[in-house]
């Protein structure tokens, strides 16, 4: 991606599936002169159709602030699929999730930068003009974990699919659920599943639990 500025304002789409959420960072972001809030949208889903391709695709579209937690598809999964339809759209990842392995997943993904939400409102407005350019943006509370090295815990060499699934799996949603929501078969959900806690060295849904609090991954009272 090319680093040099864009001309006029920079075209923004907002992706999150609370309204007031997106009404304040939209303000936030529509205070700056250089930036122009163009779309918003509630889901994955409808994001995706926007953007993916077509006629009226969303090409007017420079950036896309994503959160990860949306019903249906995760953003995670938008992500990704928006990588391979879209790589010439920047994503920048605006999330309440700050642990390492995310971090790596949206990374691998593809994202153009990652954001906590517990952010300062500069921080966000800065990271939106530097993934814009091209450039990796981070807000501070997780820059230090860009640097992790490859001998982390197991989750860490999970594939971005299987990783999405061991979020849907730790929320709590069962694997027919889950099979719906990517619009794979149940059987392939569960093939997911057992090669999951094959690869985490668990062996029930307790075990996953347990795992997921002692490395901070998130679920129900995790």
């Amino acid at each position: 991606m090319s680093v040099s500025p864009l001309p006029g304002p920079l075209r923004v789409a907002l992706a999150d599936d609370h309204a007031v959420v997106r009404a304040g960072y939209r303000r936030l972001l529509e205070l700056e002169a250089d930036i122009a809030v163009v779309a918003e949208y509630g889901d994955a889903e409808s994001a995706y159709n926007a953007l993916a391709g077509g006629a009226s695709s969303g090409d007017d579209i420079d950036l896309l602030v994503l959160d990860l937690s949306m019903p249906g598809r995760s953003g995670l999964e938008l992500l990704r699929r928006l990588a391979q339809r879209r790589p010439d759209l920047s994503v920048l990842v605006f999330t309440m999730h700050d642990s390492a392995a995310m971090l790596d997943q949206c990374l691998r993904a593809g994202a153009a930068g990652f954001v906590t939400k517990s952010s300062a409102p500069e921080v966000l407005v800065t990271a939106v003009r530097q993934a814009a350019r091209g450039e990796i943006a981070l807000s501070p509370d997780v820059a230090a974990l860009a640097a992790r090295s490859e001998g982390g815990p197991p989750h860490t060499r999970l594939s971005s699919r299987e990783f999405d699934i061991l979020q849907q799996l730790l929320a709590g949603r069962g694997v027919e659920e889950i099979a719906q929501t990517l619009r794979l078969s149940t059987k392939t959900v569960a093939n997911y599943q057992t090669r999951i806690r094959q690869a985490l060295g668990v062996g029930s849904a307790v075990e996953l639990l347990n795992y997921a609090r002692e490395h901070g991954l998130g679920g129900p009272g995790v």
